[in-house]
């Protein structure tokens, strides 16, 4: 168990977070960020959102250019 300075636990070694430094563009940075802001989440929030959707796609074996989901 992982305990955490607001005295929570965490069970599970592999959910606990990384920190990756990332450079982005501006222009890329301003995207993301509207964004977030329309979703209702902060930047860093909606870039682990974006990361965890590619990879489940990827996993489920969509190519790139099939990403954007079809009525």
């Amino acid at each position: 168990m992982i305990k955490f300075k607001g005295g929570g636990y965490l069970a599970d070694k592999e959910k606990a977070k990384k920190q990756v430094p990332l450079r982005l563009s501006a222009a890329l940075y301003n995207e993301i960020a509207q964004w977030a802001e329309d979703d209702f989440r902060s930047i860093n929030g909606q870039i682990e959102f974006l990361l965890t959707e590619a990879v489940r796609k990827r996993k489920k074996g969509l190519r790139a250019d099939e990403f954007e989901e079809k009525p």
